[in-house]
C-alpha cells in the first residue's frame, strides 16, 4: 500500500471517528428515539385492589393522548412513597392525604396531591364474634398500627358504642386516649395488609377498603362502616400522589383527567357495590 493510500484511510478513519461522537453528543438514532419515548410513558405505584385494578380502566384514554401507562403494584404502604421520592415512578396511588402528610413528616419528603378519585369507607368485620350489640368481655379488636389509620379505626369504634375517647383527640387518636371502656376490650395494633389474615384470631377488626377487597373479604362480614356523605369521605379520599415539582406536569394533568373520567366513575360504582365510592 503506497504512503498516499494510507494517508486517505488515517483522513477516513479519523472523520468516521468525529462523525460518530459527534451523532453520539447530539443524541442521534436510536438512543433519542428512546428518550422520546420514555417521556410518554407514566408509571404510577398502586396497591393491586381496587386501585391497580380502577388504573387499568384509565389506560385507553391515556393511549389516546399518546401515554403509555405503566401500573407497578405494591403490597404494603411504605414502598409507593419510597419509590415516587426516588424517582422509579411518576405517580403513586393507595393513599389518602392524611397519611401523605404523616410520610412526609415523617421522612423529610414532599410528595403532593395532585387529585380526589376514591373513598374506601373503612369497616368493622366479624372474626370470632358476629354482633357489636353484644360484645364480650375482653374482646381482641384488631386495627390498624399507622396513625392516621388507627385513628379512624378508633373513630369508627366509638361512633358503634364500643368505646369512649377522650375530647378532642380527633385524628391523633391512639388506643391511650381510649376514655370509656365498657367491655374492656383489647386494642391489637398490627400492619393494615394483615389484618384480614387476624379474623380468625380476634372478635372484631378495623380492616381499610382496598385489604378488604384484596383479601376477598366477604360484605357478609360487615359489621359497621363509614358513611360515603361522612367527613371521614372527604378527609380519606385516595388522591394521586406525586412530586410537588410535577403537580402541574403534563403527564400528572393527563393521569388525573383520565381517572376523574364518567367511565371510571361508572366502573367503580358497577364494581365494588359502596365498598369503594367515586369522590369527582
Amino acid at each position: 500500500m503506497s504512503f498516499k493510500k494510507k494517508n486517505v484511510f488515517k483522513v477516513l478513519a479519523a472523520a468516521g471517528a468525529t462523525a460518530v461522537l459527534a451523532c453520539a453528543l447530539a443524541g442521534c438514532g436510536a438512543s433519542g428515539s428512546s428518550s422520546s419515548s420514555d417521556d410518554k410513558v407514566i408509571k404510577v405505584g398502586a396497591s393491586p385492589s381496587p386501585h391497580a385494578e380502577i388504573l387499568a380502566q384509565a389506560k385507553d384514554a391515556l393511549a389516546q393522548e399518546g401515554y403509555d401507562l405503566q401500573v407497578v403494584e405494591y403490597s404494603d404502604y411504605v414502598q409507593p412513597n419510597q419509590a415516587l421520592s426516588s424517582g422509579e415512578l411518576d405517580a403513586n396511588y393507595f393513599q389518602h392525604l392524611p397519611y401523605l402528610q404523616n410520610y412526609n413528616q415523617e421522612n423529610g419528603t414532599d410528595l403532593v396531591s395532585a387529585g380526589a378519585i376514591h373513598f374506601e369507607p373503612m369497616a368493622v368485620y366479624g372474626g370470632k364474634s358476629s354482633d357489636l350489640s353484644n360484645i364480650p368481655d375482653g374482646a381482641k379488636v384488631a386495627v390498624p398500627s399507622d396513625a392516621t389509620n388507627e385513628a379512624r379505626a378508633l373513630q369508627l369504634l366509638q361512633a358503634q358504642g364500643v368505646l369512649t375517647l377522650k375530647d378532642g383527640v380527633g385524628l391523633n387518636a391512639t388506643k391511650n386516649d381510649i376514655a370509656s371502656n365498657p367491655h374492656n376490650v383489647q386494642i391489637v395494633e398490627s400492619e393494615a395488609a394483615s389484618l384480614p389474615r387476624m379474623l380468625e384470631d380476634v372478635n372484631f377488626a378495623v380492616i381499610n377498603g382496598n385489604y378488604a377487597l384484596s383479601a376477598g373479604l366477604s360484605s357478609d362480614k360487615i359489621l359497621a362502616t363509614e358513611s360515603a356523605s361522612s367527613e371521614a369521605a372527604q378527609k380519606y379520599a385516595n388522591i394521586i400522589a406525586v412530586r410537588s415539582d410535577d403537580k402541574d406536569s403534563a403527564k400528572t394533568q393527563a393521569l388525573v383527567k383520565a381517572l376523574q373520567s364518567d367511565t371510571v366513575r361508572t366502573y367503580i360504582e358497577n364494581t365494588y357495590n359502596g365498598v369503594v365510592v367515586p369522590v369527582f
